[in-house]
């Protein structure tokens, strides 16, 4: 097991001990060891012996004979008993907002409600209200938390998705020579309700037999059909849809599978729709299917009738954003905050990966549990950013690569940046980002972001709305009139590319494009192997028609230093 999977088993003890009114000291072991080893990055606790294991912040010799066992099978017998002893309703009351244990033990114990449903009940006819502790604004954002889970239940972040799609292509590709992902996972959307997946085959049968031989797959047999297998991957809720389709028939229906209803009702110069094109018209290519209608050729990702002919009129897509077009990496985090690997080892692995810089942006001082940096710190850091420049430096000198001095200062909630002027002038760029009070108001979270983006030191505005996919909702904001703001004082937006958040919305790229408003794809990289999540913030910026020339971090090293300079010079 990962470090991180075993800190949640401790967290996760912590909650069920409080729930059931456990020994205080008990409940604040588990709590502190989680809480301790969630900051451990200098190795792997599965590996290490139980006297390795005392010798960490924050584990007794209790917890680290729990960890022990956990490391081996996943569990611990009191963990167990735990889990026996609660009803399964009672624990998904953890993933609700707002309450924590002791008021899920408040809702089990003296209400009698033991799962999700009568919970919603019970907050609709007012019941919840009236019990001590809660009130009418606890009992609204149980409310609110109940109506985004049941919102997002069956639905599969877009990593996700793409992993449990490659799961069965790969399956089926021990028999079929010619098996496509359609449908959500091809267009790219970040959050996926269903994996529809074509076989070519002249044998529906052949398919079906194949298929049933894939163990991970479980079928629901009502509404499947001989030529559409139906059902779910093991504990996997999202909906599995593998169709069977004639070879010469397998572009046509990989389109049609594709394309979201509204952009196959998008008419051509030919007056008729161009679903029809490629309903009944066979083509060997999706290029011939747009060229019988008399429409540009629109990429898989953008197929969703969302002003992608209007994007098509002046733009081509091999203007689109890709990997190769990026040079530089500019929000990551290293060991100074709460990274997991050191400064080196960012900047190695980046320079491998081939890139020209790397931005680090590690936590501020406010920050403090992501371990933000005080000012002598952020000294210390940029002492070590100039040793490891001069170095790179002398290394290879036709091939110059740079470590850039950069932070993600918090917003406030005055929205006020998290470091007095003269701190803040000493960074290359600043990523301005919430992190803290995320239960605003549109009117206060715009206002608070409107003060930062007005700051003369922000650079990027990171992760716009906070959202957390599938999870946290993020604070609302006026789209409009922060893009708005950022065209006025040059502020380049994020497009946060990790799977959990992919924030800025693709919706909302167009806007920024019209606007003049650069977006710089960011991984949020708590580890080396965090730059690849930039391959979905590809596929999201894509999705949005971003082009090479509207994206910041395509920018090369030396004209990134100019426009770095340039701003810095505004300021001063």
């Amino acid at each position: 097991m990962s470090n991180s999977e075993i800190v949640e088993v401790l967290e996760l003890t912590a909650k069920l001990l409080e729930l059931h009114n456990a020994d205080p000291f008990k409940i604040k072991g588990y709590s502190v060891a989680a809480f301790y080893l969630d900051k451990y990055k200098e190795g792997e606790l599965q590996l290490m012996t139980e006297q390795e294991l005392t010798k960490l912040q924050g584990v007794g010799k209790s917890t680290a004979t729990k960890i022990a066992q956990i490391a081996k099978t996943g569990t611990f017998p009191e963990l167990e008993e735990l889990i026996a002893n609660t009803p399964l309703g009672v624990m998904e009351m953890f993933n609700i907002k707002g309450i924590g244990p002791k008021k899920i033990a408040v809702l089990w114990q003296e209400l009698g409600i033991d799962n999700l449903h009568e919970l919603e009940l019970a907050c609709l006819n007012g019941t919840v209200a009236k019990v001590k502790g809660f009130g009418a604004n606890t009992q609204q954002k149980i409310l609110d938390s109940l109506a985004f889970l049941k919102d997002q239940a069956g639905k599969l972040r877009m990593d996700k998705a793409e992993a449990v799609a490659k799961l069965i292509v790969d399956e089926l590709k021990k028999t079929f020579d010619q098996v496509e992902v359609a449908g959500e996972v091809r267009r790219k959307a970040e959050v996926v309700e269903s994996i529809r997946i074509l076989v070519a085959t002249d044998s529906p049968a052949l398919l079906q037999a194949t298929i049933g031989a894939i163990e991970l797959l479980v079928q629901d047999e009502k509404i499947s059909s001989p030529f559409v297998w139906r059902g779910n991957v093991q504990d996997v809720a999202v909906a599995i849809e593998i169709v069977a389709v004639k070879p010469e028939r397998l572009v046509n229906e990989l389109f049609l599978e594709t394309a979201g209803a509204d952009h196959l009702g998008l008419a051509g110069t030919s007056g008729s729709a161009i679903w029809r094109h490629a309903y009944y018209e066979t083509a060997d290519t999706e290029h011939a299917i747009y060229e019988k209608a008399g429409l540009p050729y629109i990429v898989p990702e953008m197929r969703e009738g969302a002003g992608e002919l209007a994007w098509a009129e002046t733009r081509t897509p091999d203007q689109l954003v890709t990997w190769d077009d990026l040079k530089g990496i500019l929000h990551n985090h290293s060991t100074y905050s709460d990274g997991q690997h050191t400064l080196e080892q960012m900047a190695l692995y980046c320079r491998e990966l081939g890139f020209e810089y790397l931005g680090i942006a590690d936590h501020s001082q406010t920050a403090t549990y992501a371990q933000g940096l005080k000012v002598e710190e952020v000294i210390r850091q940029h002492e070590e950013i100039a040793r490891l420049n001069a170095r790179f430096a002398s290394e290879n000198p036709a091939k110059p690569f740079k470590i850039l001095k950069g932070i993600e200062s918090d917003i406030l909630g005055d929205g006020s940046l998290d470091y007095p002027t003269d701190v803040l002038a000493s960074f290359d760029y600043i990523v301005a980002s919430v992190h803290s009070n995320l239960s605003m108001t549109l009117e206060k979270a715009t206002t608070r972001l409107l003060k930062a983006i007005e700051n003369p030191y922000t650079t990027i505005l990171g992760h716009p709305t906070g959202r957390l996919l599938l999870s946290r909702e993020g604070y609302p904001i006026d789209h409009q009139v922060i893009i708005d703001a950022c065209a006025a004082n040059g502020v380049v937006i994020e497009i946060n590319a990790s799977p959990w958040r992919l924030d800025l919305d693709w919706r909302w790229i167009s806007y920024c494009m019209e606007k003049g408003v650069m977006l710089s794809i960011n991984p949020d990289a708590h580890a080396m192997e965090g730059y690849l999540d930039m391959h979905y913030g590809v596929a999201n910026a894509r999705k949005g028609g971003l082009t090479k020339d509207m994206t910041f971090n395509a920018l090369s090293l030396g004209q990134m230093g100019e426009y770095l300079k340039g701003r810095a010079s505004k300021v001063s």
